[in-house]
């Protein structure tokens, strides 16, 4: 029997909504405003979306954004997915705490302390080795992958840890190597949460601005760095529109990676009981 919500909690949850989602309706909203003053109504008019094709340096500070935050989502997840099968799967081997603390710091460091450790890193390598050249798209790179490889991490150790081991032994008792198990059956089975961490790790990327700003060089601007720049001169409606555009793409794509990670669920949970049931 289903358990009535109080009416108190029912308010607390719709004012704690409306904290989060009324500033995006209000963006997308005056995102289409007339006017240049953001918070004075002139009308409706799209020719601020115009603008934004219009505007070079945002258009190639998005773009900076959208390549290093697809790289960040791919190495991060490669990463993140291998780390968490061993701390999931190898057991208490020595020095398993000191990997999985080491693994998972990044996710309560100060973001201050993150990039600068990050360039005190990369000035000193370069002192040393003579790589990286200076600071640029690499160094943004390596440093995005590296603290967004944990919250991966955590997010496929948790998937493993709730995953049936007998799926695996079985396997393996059929005559199945280790590494094809891995490819063949875990992978699978745990790709919706592989999604979701790679979706993370694109997100936390294309947010971040604090370490981005420390490890960043000469045509090297984020769309973070750029929008925070021209907020400071004052807010444009171009900023809005920007901003729109991004709400709107990243709710799509969380949508539809939502439906198909449902539906690789269903289908690969239907699989291993016609697999239990035929063994």
């Amino acid at each position: 029997m289903s358990r009535q919500i109080p009416t108190f909690l029912k308010v607390i949850l719709g004012f704690g909504f409306a904290f989060l989602y009324v500033p995006i309706f209000i963006l997308i909203f005056y995102s289409f405003n007339a006017s240049k003053l953001v918070a004075v109504w002139g009308g409706f008019s799209g020719k601020w979306y115009l603008k934004l094709l219009e505007d070079q340096s945002l258009m190639d500070a998005l773009m900076n954004s959208l390549k290093i935050g697809v790289m960040t989502a791919i190495f991060a997840t490669v990463l993140g997915t291998v780390a968490g099968y061993v701390i999931a799967r190898f057991g208490r081997f020595r020095g398993h705490s000191f990997f999985a603390s080491t693994i998972t710091a990044p996710l309560v460091m100060p973001e201050v302390i993150t990039g600068l450790a990050s360039l005190l890193l990369f000035i000193s390598l370069e002192h040393l080795i003579g790589w990286p050249q200076g600071r640029g798209m690499l160094t943004i790179t390596i440093t995005h992958i590296t603290f967004a490889a944990s919250f991966v991490t955590v997010i496929v150790s948790s998937r493993l840890r709730d995953m049936d081991l007998s799926i695996e032994e079985a396997a393996m008792d059929l005559g199945a190597s280790p590494l094809k198990v891995f490819f063949v059956i875990v992978l699978p089975i745990i790709s919706p949460a592989l999604i979701s961490g790679a979706l993370l790790a694109f997100t936390l990327s294309m947010d971040d601005l604090v370490i981005t700003s420390f490890v960043a060089g000469p045509g090297s601007t984020t769309l973070p760095m750029k929008v925070f720049s021209a907020v400071r001169l004052g807010i444009s409606p171009k900023i809005n529109a920007i901003g729109t555009f991004i709400v709107l793409t990243a709710a799509s794509i969380v949508i539809t990676m939502g439906i198909i990670s449902n539906n690789l669920e269903k289908k690969h949970k239907k699989e291993a009981e016609q697999a239990l049931e035929q063994s």
